[in-house]
């Protein structure tokens, strides 16, 4: 039988699939709508499949706060085109409304969820044979309290959720904070939330750069006192153009190689530990400083904005903050 622009266009509002995808799946079909369905559906598991090594790393994301529940939801894709797609944004819309509706609490929980009689996990699968990108369902966050807010970014690749302990938070305050978190990016409330894992992890790095930087401070004080510019000799590429351009003689380099190689093995293993754990130690409380919410300048906009803490802000609203969460597919 012979396929109409009507036929086409019912299927299309069907499924959301092009114009040739539609009329290509009617005519294998026979005219049979629900074959056709079928077809779409299987060149989309076709493409997931096909594309599942590809790396999505654009996509959307969205959130919402009702209720006392709020959520943040990430669709990825692969490119920037498809991400800014009206479809592609309004099906990421309809997964975060159908995930808030149901108050999920995990990512499967949100994959599991029905709608006109497909998982969401399915519709994910069935988008990427509209589009032909590798498509994910990423990102899933929430935050429950008495007052919730959330704040997207323009551009939909960014955003935020916070709630607080208290039931009349001031709009314009919490709005501040959820604009602050995107901007500023803490990693927790406060020292006592950061995991344990990551103060591991940063006190590890803080050890190392302490090391690091008092071998590097021996190894120029040894430098100059053999009349050796540590500028000159700083790096293998360095003393290569140097000795090329006559700022530096072969025994000159020759010298400073050696000085570098033995003064950096014998201060190395004579670093006093309790002088790199009090150094490390200062630089753990710069990182509780920098990167918890509370010890932050807050930088929400409003008269307070660069002046005071956000803990100082929060004392001033009478307004506790229970929990937060950030997503972003920007590049930080």
């Amino acid at each position: 039988m012979a396929v109409t622009m009507a036929d086409i266009t019912h299927l299309r509002k069907m499924t959301g699939a092009g114009m040739m995808d539609c009329k290509n799946a009617l005519n294998e079909a026979e005219g049979d709508y629900d074959k056709a369905v079928e077809i779409i559906r299987k060149k989309g598991q076709a493409v997931a499949a096909k594309r599942s090594d590809r790396e999505a790393s654009e996509g959307a994301v969205l959130a919402a706060a009702k209720d006392g529940f709020a959520a943040i939801i990430a669709l990825k894709c692969e490119t920037d085109f498809v991400a800014k797609n009206a479809d592609f944004i309004a099906l990421t819309q309809r997964i975060l409304d159908a995930a808030m509706a149901n108050k999920s609490k995990s990512l499967d929980e949100v994959k599991a969820i029905v709608l006109d009689g497909r998982t969401i996990a399915e519709l994910v699968t069935d988008r990427s044979g509209i589009t032909g990108e590798k498509m994910e369902l990423d990102f899933f966050e929430y935050v429950e309290g008495s007052t919730v807010t959330s704040y997207i970014h323009p551009g939909n690749k960014l955003a935020t959720i916070v709630a607080f302990a208290e039931k009349e938070a001031e709009n314009e305050t919490v709005h501040g904070i959820a604009l602050h978190i995107a901007a500023m990016a803490p990693v927790a409330i406060d020292e006592s939330a950061v995991p344990q894992k990551v103060k591991e992890n940063e006190l590890a790095v803080a050890i190392e750069k302490t090391k690091v930087e008092l071998v590097a401070k021996e190894v120029e004080l040894a430098l100059k006192k053999a009349g050796i510019n540590p500028a000159h000799v700083d790096s293998e590429d360095h003393i290569k153009s140097n000795l090329v351009k006559g700022w530096i003689t072969e025994e000159e380099a020759a010298k400073a190689r050696e000085i570098k190689t033995t003064v950096a093995d014998e201060k190395f293993a004579s670093l006093p530990e309790q002088k790199v754990n009090s150094i490390a130690a200062g630089r753990l409380a710069k990182f509780f400083k920098e990167y918890t919410l509370l010890e932050q300048k807050y930088e929400g906009g409003g008269e307070d904005a660069g002046k005071i803490t956000v803990k100082e802000l929060l004392a001033k609203k009478h307004i506790t903050c229970t929990a937060f969460k950030r997503v972003t597919l920007n590049q930080e």
